[in-house]
């Protein structure tokens, strides 16, 4: 007997289980993923699940063409690693967003693939399964090239308004399901171009009028549909190891969406379909009263946060755009040192994608027990001496809870404007990512500090040095 074929029945006997293993690396991957002290720990497993997916699916595919996929793995591998080295943390929003549309290509490939190479007819389950990969894959395409645009302020990624915008979008995604149901029955390949194209068009139609405030849902959005995507293409392949991958990032992605939609007291509808486009803007303008803001500098900053008992540092886009994290790493631990309490609150939608402060902070070496969600601290900032807001605007908006011609009003925020000092880090007194402007930087127990997040945290530093309490 041929050991070559003997190895491959094997293989082919056991995939099950192997496929099996994998399946409890991926959940043991999310059970440590949910936590930043774990979180090496699930990323291993979930390399270690990836392996055994890829060499396992790799021995039983019929004919593979090895220097094709061998080539294609080494060329991916050499630019993920390159990616991963050179990316900066103020990139990582839009490089998220960019590996989610990978994922919606490769769906629309593979459907376009199966569809063109099969020479009978699908049956009624398979056709569905092509019909719903192929436009989950095709939107979350779109969706996510946009998205990353989008958050790399690229020219060509505009937000778009207007009373047309919702009736196109209707025509479109109404097109893309009649020629999903016109491939269905008959399996035109004309068909089944024409709602691919429609599902991309309607993907970047979807994304393009959602407001800046609202592109952390939107990326938490495009990780569930990359993995229902994927859970499509396993359909498709009949691979139930990347089946039950992709179901696991769908869902996940689903639930992360629901807890940040919450977290912003808005449904996942009103985000997707009605969100803080130029409506944002509008409210958040301009009145025409003069407004005027006490100044400070880094020095006074020092001198307060040095003598005071407790401080909240509260990181916002402005610490990850300034790459101060570093720098706050250094201020958090020379304040503990003069025995002052320092800890970080972190709202959930603060930054560009989900867990955006809490990756700049874990990068930094800040201790995790010392990094509180809202919930958990929002009750200490009457009692704190002063909280130090790093390039925040929309999370400490008073303007959620005092303003009901606001659109975020009932958004629960942290309420940094109730400790006894307030101190902002801003480069200029601009608006926020959602377009609105924030009476908490005009109150008389607020000082603002216009400058560079990290050159401004460093001077605190220098002060503190030289002057102690």
């Amino acid at each position: 007997m041929n050991p070559e074929l003997t190895q491959m029945n094997w293989i082919a006997a056991h995939a099950d289980w192997f496929y099996l293993i994998g399946a409890v690396l991926f959940i043991l991957t999310l059970r440590g993923l949910s936590s930043p002290k774990t979180a090496i720990r699930g990323n291993r497993f979930g390399m270690a699940a990836m392996a055994i997916a890829v060499i396992t699916t790799f021995f039983l595919a019929e004919g593979p063409v090895l220097w094709l996929i061998i080539g294609a793995m080494i060329l991916g591998a050499l630019v993920g690693m390159w990616k991963a080295k050179t990316v900066a943390m103020t990139e990582m929003p839009e490089t998220v967003a960019l590996m989610h549309s990978f994922v919606g290509l490769a769906a629309v490939a593979i459907a376009l693939a199966t569809v063109l190479n099969s020479t009978h007819e699908h049956s009624t389950i398979a056709r569905v399964e092509l019909f719903i990969g192929c436009f989950i894959g095709a939107i979350t395409f779109s969706a996510s090239v946009f998205a990353f645009g989008k958050l790399g302020a690229k020219k060509w990624a505009k937000t778009v308004n207007g009373g047309w915008v919702k009736p196109l979008q209707l025509i479109l995604f109404v097109a893309m399901v009649a020629c999903g149901g016109w491939y269905f029955v008959t399996e035109s390949m004309p068909a089944f171009y024409a709602m691919t194209v429609f599902a991309v068009l309607f993907g970047w139609m979807w994304i393009a009028p959602i407001g800046g405030g609202d592109m952390p849902v939107v990326v938490s959005l495009l990780n569930s549909f990359s993995g229902w995507a994927a859970a499509g293409i396993g359909f498709t392949l009949g691979n139930s190891m990347l089946i039950i991958a992709g179901s696991l990032v769908g869902s996940s992605g689903a639930i992360l969406s629901y807890i940040m939609c919450k977290a912003m007291n808005r449904s996942l509808l009103n985000v997707l379909f009605g969100g803080m486009g130029s409506t944002a803007a509008v409210a958040g303008s301009d009145d025409g009263a003069p407004k005027t803001y006490k100044s400070g500098s880094a020095e006074d900053a020092g001198f307060l946060m040095s003598n005071a008992s407790d401080v909240i540092i509260v990181p916002g886009y402005g610490m990850a755009q300034g790459r101060a994290q570093n720098a706050v790493k250094e201020l958090y631990e020379l304040l503990k040192e003069q025995g002052v309490n320092v800890r970080f609150a972190i709202h959930p939608v603060a930054g560009r994608m989900p867990g955006h402060m809490n990756v700049l902070l874990a990068e930094a070496d800040v201790p995790y027990d010392d990094i509180l969600e809202m919930d958990e601290i929002n009750s200490d900032f009457p009692s704190t001496d002063v909280v130090l807001i790093i390039g925040a605007n929309d999370v400490v908006n008073p303007s959620a809870k005092d303003d009901p011609g606001s659109p975020i009003f009932g958004m629960p925020i942290l309420e940094a404007s109730k400790a006894q000092t307030v101190m902002v880090i801003k480069r200029s007194m601009s608006t926020g990512y959602a377009g609105l402007d924030n009476p908490l930087f005009y109150l008389d127990k607020t000082m603002m500090i216009c400058g560079d997040a990290k050159k401004m945290v460093e001077e605190m530093v220098r002060t503190i040095n030289g002057g102690g309490h």
